[in-house]
């Protein structure tokens, strides 16, 4: 897994990295609540580990920022020297997932990471996964739309699995290239954009089938669920 450490204490930050890097997980530590944030938006990550005391802000703001304007349902461990049952029923109503004080025991801390990841990607171990009119055949890589086999090349594929499996999510450029294609930025950011338009006619991303590629100005893209706005258009036809 790919997982943001916020930590200010420099000493503390590195011991968790070698942790994590010994289990085989990358970790990108920050030491305040601007940089982290500014990272999780522009990189891609499995998972956020919050210290709640950090120079700029609070870990509790950064969660609810993360929760709030990223929209995101990562899961989020907090590690802090707090430990009050105030402190962790805060921390879990604002949306962290889990609470650990420090120090925490090494094994302890790697049980809870494994288990969160289990936790929130359920459909990993799945063969078959449906997203409305859509079945993806994990174990062959195909894609039906209602019964009928669409014709993607294995990147169109890796794309749209990644797309289903973080609908909602705010995807970047460099995040899909880093994540769909293996590389960073070195290569030009058009080959992102080429592919979702091609997706959509392939996909038939449309009211009919449920889903939409939406463009974010500057940004990236977003695969959204869309709905009628049928009652609400009546609704407003009797008000006025």
């Amino acid at each position: 897994m790919r997982i943001a450490l916020l930590e200010d204490e420099k000493e503390q930050a590195q011991h968790i990295q070698a942790l994590l890097s010994e289990r085989a997980h990358d970790c990108d530590a920050f030491s305040t609540g601007q940089a982290f944030l500014s990272a999780v938006q522009h990189r891609s990550y499995d998972l956020l580990i919050l210290d709640w005391q950090i120079p700029d802000m609070t870990g509790i703001d950064v969660l609810r920022s993360v929760r709030a304007q990223l929209n995101w349902s990562i899961p989020v461990v907090f590690l802090t020297q707090r430990d009050s049952e105030q402190d962790i029923v805060e921390a879990l109503d604002a949306g962290a997932d889990d609470y650990l004080a420090k120090p925490a025991r090494p094994a302890e801390l790697m049980a809870r990471i494994h288990a969160l990841a289990r936790r929130i990607n359920p459909d990993n171990e799945k063969e078959t996964l449906t997203f409305g009119p859509f079945e993806i055949d994990t174990q062959v890589r195909t894609i039906t739309l209602r019964g009928t086999l669409l014709t993607l090349t294995d990147k169109d594929y890796d794309l749209t699995l990644f797309l289903f499996k973080n609908q909602g999510r705010l995807l970047t450029r460099d995040m899909l290239l880093e994540r769909v294609w293996g590389v960073t930025r070195d290569i030009n950011t058009r080959t992102v954009d080429t592919h979702m338009s091609r997706l959509r006619r392939r996909l038939g991303l449309n009211p009919d089938n449920g889903f939409r590629i939406k463009t974010i100005y500057q940004r990236g893209y977003r695969l959204e669920a869309m709905t009628t706005s049928a009652p609400a258009e009546s609704a407003h036809a009797e008000a006025g």
